[in-house]
């Protein structure tokens, strides 16, 4: 049975999609079979592997949608997410894409009983076939956002180093902890992830310790530097395990994928530096 992992942080510019498309890739990279499913209407995740927002077959957004339509109508047709995913360039990776048609699936849920609930239940079979799902959220607390936390099993919070660090954070636990009370009684913190970090900025390294002794082992060993080749490899259609094989991102998210992959009782041993 598989893992689902939410990527959320409300706060935009941390570094979520980014560790969406680079972790999902280095997972699949290192054989296990994984599914990346892109809740972001900006389509950020589906376009960072170079793949069209217009899949002809469908996306997130007519998952749901026929899904909501099959609770009205039971003899309506059902689109399951099987038949919409495509595979990257990446072995043992696939992907579940979005496009701007999202931004209405909030207003969809709206009449329907336990809409927190209806991405869990369009995910659940998904399950025994992927070792590791995971979902690139939007920068917001929206009720897509609220499915994707209630659909998962843990959450990888990106955290970037820098002085608004802590309160974005503080807001989201908060949020993560409402949901466990209510909603996602299993929901842990898979773990915070340090992003954007430049060891010759004593900014980076205060915030860095000060999270550390706020959250203790909840902090991935693994750090994500400020990397060059990072913010060019989207624009290619590339994760950075294609765009530059050698580049420190490349061996920051392998790293990070080495050290899931550890803690869900894996076998793996990191390799290169943090």
């Amino acid at each position: 049975m598989g893992k689902i992992i939410a990527i959320a942080n409300q706060k935009g510019g941390v570094g979520k999609t980014t560790t969406s498309i680079n972790l999902s890739a280095s997972l699949g990279v290192l054989e296990k079979k994984t599914l990346l499913i892109d809740a972001d209407p900006q389509g950020n995740s589906t376009s960072g592997f170079g793949l069209d927002l217009e899949n002809p077959k469908g996306d997130l957004y007519t998952c749901i949608t026929s899904y909501l339509e099959a609770l009205g109508n039971p003899n309506a047709h059902i689109i399951k997410p099987q038949n919409v995913i495509i595979p990257t360039s990446i072995p043992n990776l696939s992907i579940l894409p979005a496009n701007i048609n999202l931004v209405g699936a909030e207003l969809e849920f709206i009449n329907f009983d336990e809409r927190e609930s209806i991405l869990k239940n369009i995910l659940s079979p998904l399950k025994a076939e992927y070792d590791y799902i995971l979902i690139d959220c939007s920068p917001s607390l929206g009720l897509i956002t609220v499915n994707a936390l209630v659909a998962a099993d843990s959450v990888i919070i990106p955290v970037q180093t820098e002085f608004f660090a802590l309160e974005g954070l503080g807001k989201l636990i908060n949020t993560i902890k409402i949901i466990q009370s209510r909603l996602n009684p299993s929901l842990t913190v898979e773990g915070i992830l340090m992003t954007m970090y430049n060891g010759q900025l004593r900014l980076c390294n205060q915030v860095v310790a000060e999270v550390r002794k706020h959250f203790h082992n909840t902090v991935f060993d693994t750090i994500i530097h400020r990397n060059t080749k990072l913010s060019e490899a989207p624009s290619f259609g590339k994760p950075i395990i294609l765009y530059d094989e050698e580049s420190k991102g490349t061996i920051n998210y392998i790293n990070l994928a080495q050290e899931i992959i550890k803690k869900n009782n894996g076998n793996d041993i990191q390799i290169g530096t943090k």
